[in-house]
């Protein structure tokens, strides 16, 4: 299991649209669920839901990711800002834009973890963890 929670999944959802797939198991956490959450509202995957592991032992998390019509992935970018070894922190002032704001910065902040415009309407700076687009 890996020790950044945030980077697994992130990396093992670019892996499954590289490869094509059309779903992806990750590894559950509260943050996990919050980034998928942000995700799904912000149209880059179709669902997601919570299952066992094949064990039975360990809860995770399907996602079903959503591709264009004409076989594209919706996410094209999917990097990790924030790391266990250098947290990046911005107010909201600081806050980065990606791709002139046709991108998702999400962002953990005191009322939880949200997208950048979120962030920047309630007023709040914050954790810059992933960067989506």
């Amino acid at each position: 299991m890996a020790t950044d929670s945030i980077a697994d999944l992130l990396t093992r959802l670019r892996n499954a649209q590289r490869a094509g797939h059309r779903a992806v198991r990750v590894n559950s956490s509260k943050v996990g669920r919050a980034i998928l959450e942000v995700l799904k509202q912000e149209g880059y995957i179709d669902s997601y839901q919570q299952v066992k592991d094949r064990d039975g032992k360990f809860d995770q998390f399907e996602v079903v990711l959503k591709y264009y019509p004409t076989g594209e992935p919706a996410m094209t970018v999917i990097d990790r800002i924030s790391k266990p070894g250098r947290r990046i922190y911005s107010g909201v002032d600081d806050l980065p834009r990606l791709f002139n704001g046709l991108g998702v910065v999400i962002v953990s902040t005191s009322q939880g973890v949200m997208t950048d415009r979120e962030a920047r309407k309630r007023k709040i700076g914050g954790e810059v963890l992933a960067q989506v687009g």
